[in-house]
């Protein structure tokens, strides 16, 4: 079935892809589903604040995030409504202390204009998953900050997804066109795009997978993206399947790429370790060790055959991610 499906998702990739029909059919529609399913998720709050019956709403979210995660560039990085999705990693905890602020504090934070000034640690999906699978009781009843966290998120994500509709797309769209002073010509527009999809792989390598392995004699599974929630594995799939998206829009010829992303793909759907816990295990652990060696593999495969298809430079920026 993978494969069949596989098969027709090559067969729909349009003959011309190119950075438009990136915006068109990867841009638009994955913050197109990050804004419904925030808005849907908001909704839900208002009529109960029962985690079981928030938390499938939670992963819906989280699912939408994960397809646009690597994309930033442009509407999301205003206000830094990136880290307001999602402030991770969290290394000193800062979001663990302020929302505990915020549960004990002055109700009136908790107003939309008064919560969207609060720090970004304290907002977003990954403060969310502390309210809905706290791993110790809560010092205040939450109900009052789940709606908040929630209507926060959606109205970020509506937020993003007017700025794209309301200019920036057209004007990435339109890239090297006469009057377009963002972006002077088609190739600078791939270069953007190429960017987004080496750093989206260096923080994949670095950071979901890296932060849970670390040493061979100090794993840190505790370290691991949504493990609250049991999804870190997922977020790694997810990100790779939406990635290797974003590739099939912009070009159909890049057959050395698709193949590492499938092979990275499989390695990630085949993995029995929902938060990493296996880490510490040997056995388990040389599965996500080989796992991350088939995601530094793709970044080495975009720049010697990607890189060079869609007419753009390695530059610092897309090799190191700064």
């Amino acid at each position: 079935m993978r494969i069949l499906t596989l098969g027709l998702a090559l067969l729909a990739t349009p003959a011309c892809a190119d950075f438009p029909e990136t915006v068109q059919d990867h841009i638009l529609p994955g913050y197109q589903a990050l804004a419904d399913a925030t808005a849907a998720l908001a909704s839900q709050a208002q009529a109960t604040c029962e985690a079981s019956a928030l938390q499938p709403g939670y992963h819906a979210a989280y699912d939408a995030w994960m397809a646009v995660q690597h994309l930033r560039f442009g509407p999301v990085e205003t206000d830094g409504r990136v880290l307001a999705i999602l402030y991770w990693p969290d290394p000193k905890a800062l979001g663990t202390k302020a929302q505990k602020a915020l549960l004990t504090g002055d109700a009136t934070k908790l107003e939309p204009a008064a919560f969207a000034e609060q720090s970004v640690a304290a907002r977003g999906l990954l403060s969310l998953e502390r309210l809905l699978y706290p791993a110790e009781a809560l010092p205040a009843d939450p109900c009052l900050l789940i709606r908040a966290t929630t209507a926060d998120l959606a109205a970020t994500a509506a937020a993003v997804l007017a700025d794209w509709q309301g200019g920036f797309a057209e004007t990435l769209r339109t890239a090297g066109e006469a009057g377009n002073a963002a972006y002077l010509s088609r190739p600078e527009a791939r270069q953007v795009l190429f960017t987004q999809l080496a750093t989206g792989l260096e923080f994949l390598d670095d950071q979901r997978l890296g932060r849970p392995l670390g040493d061979f004699d100090t794993p840190h599974p505790d370290r691991a993206e949504a493990r609250a929630s049991a999804r870190s594995a997922r977020n790694v799939l997810l990100s790779l399947q939406a990635m290797r998206q974003m590739v099939e829009t912009l070009t159909p010829d890049a057959p050395k790429t698709m193949e590492a992303f499938d092979h990275a793909i499989h390695l990630a759907e085949t993995l029995d370790d929902p938060d990493f816990s296996g880490v510490a295990a040997p056995p388990e652990r040389l599965k996500v060790e080989i796992l991350q060696q088939a995601v530094a593999h793709i970044r080495e495969v975009i720049l010697t055959e990607l890189a060079p298809e869609l007419d753009v430079g390695i530059g610092f920026n897309a090799a190191d991610g700064d």
